[in-house]
């Protein structure tokens, strides 16, 4: 059991004992430092605890101003991230979340705060899945495991005009990490409106070894009729026309059927939440001005990585229906969040759009 170094834990190995060591970053313990949590004699609840002292919750938020970015963690490893927890008030859409890992100055997670929790459309939904929970009423946890050889530093940018405040929790484990164990990556693309008869990329100039774990899109509607006849494709070690895996269809590919559709005397589309895939926000128009229906949609490949040695590219179609029968290729506005482990060095990300190109209108 002494080899056991402290990684993933499931209800399988609870009981084995190992030499990880715990550690937890929080506005109360910047460093995550052993014994130093509690300690603010200044923070931004002192007066709150005025009557109390030190040691009585004086500091449990960071206000971050506008276009200011805060550094949540910065970690000496060998480690792992192994769960985060962040409740960020403010637009989403306008809170970026970075993490870097090792010496590479460009990062392997670069999303908007909420399309990174599953929840892209700067509203809350509750999520219930294995790698992410979202609950109420703004509470974004994540459990994809994160492991690191020298270094993590994770930050979090307010790029809104207006300060924001963020309270966060991240538990990580100091341990030896197997040469083995690849690197967490998760890359957000948005493209509103598709160009007509364009497929639309989850993702492509991925380079190295490595596996895909997961996708969600966030996917606005802009014609009538079903939308989702797209399939999804993933190119893989060098295929060019055509892929290796093929999907039938978008429903399909996020577990569900028949257009997620249990008939209009029942409501029509039914939101669900699983440990690996879901419908979980569907946004309906009231009437008046929220004019569009705009979906979030989520599949996790845990059980099923999609393994690939030397390069990755992954599409969806958008397809709806035209008359006599035929496909609509649809001009959606369509953003997306891929999920996957790869070794290092990897490709630098596509510029992230900017503040206006991000905004939900």
């Amino acid at each position: 059991m002494s080899s056991f170094n402290g990684l993933g834990m499931n209800l399988g190995n609870l009981s084995r004992l190992s030499d990880a060591k715990t550690r937890s970053i929080s506005p109360e313990n910047f460093s995550g430092e052993k014994g130093k949590g509690g300690m603010s004699t200044d923070g931004p609840a002192k007066n709150c605890a005025r009557d109390l002292g030190v040691g009585w919750k004086l500091s449990p938020l960071v206000r971050i101003q506008a276009g200011e970015e805060h550094v949540v963690a910065d970690i000496e490893g060998p480690g792992a991230i192994q769960q985060i927890w962040l409740t960020p008030t403010g637009n989403f859409r306008f809170t970026i979340l970075r993490i870097y890992w090792d010496d590479q100055e460009h990062p392997s997670v670069e999303c908007p705060i909420g399309d990174f929790f599953a929840c892209g459309w700067g509203k809350y939904a509750q999520v219930s899945s294995l790698a992410v929970c979202v609950n109420p009423g703004s509470a974004f946890n994540c459990y994809w495991e994160m492991p690191f050889h020298k270094r993590c530093r994770i930050t979090v940018t307010n790029i809104a005009e207006e300060q924001m405040v963020l309270y966060y929790q991240v538990n990580y484990t100091l341990t030896e990490v197997p040469e083995d164990c690849a690197y967490f990556h998760a890359q957000f693309r948005r493209t509103n409106p598709l160009p007509y008869k364009e497929v639309y990329t989850i993702l492509d100039g991925v380079e190295g070894k490595g596996h895909y774990v997961g996708t969600y899109m966030a996917w606005g509607v802009n014609n009538n009729n079903w939308w989702g006849e797209g399939e999804i494709k993933f190119y893989m070690d060098g295929d060019q026309e055509f892929p290796t895996i093929c999907g039938t269809g978008t429903e399909d590919y996020f577990c569900g059927s028949y257009n997620f559709d249990v008939g209009k005397e029942n409501g029509g589309y039914r939101e669900f939440t699983t440990p690996y895939a879901g419908l979980c926000q569907v946004l309906r128009p009231d009437g008046l001005y929220q004019s569009n229906t705009r979906f979030g949609m989520y599949r996790w490949h845990i059980m099923d990585p999609v393994r690939f040695d030397s390069d990755l590219k992954v599409t969806i179609q958008a397809l709806g229906w035209r008359s006599g029968g035929r496909y609509l290729p649809l001009q959606d506005d369509i953003a997306s969040v891929a999920y996957w482990y790869q070794t290092l060095p990897s490709a630098p990300f596509p510029a992230l759009p900017d503040k206006d190109y991000l905004e939900i209108i």
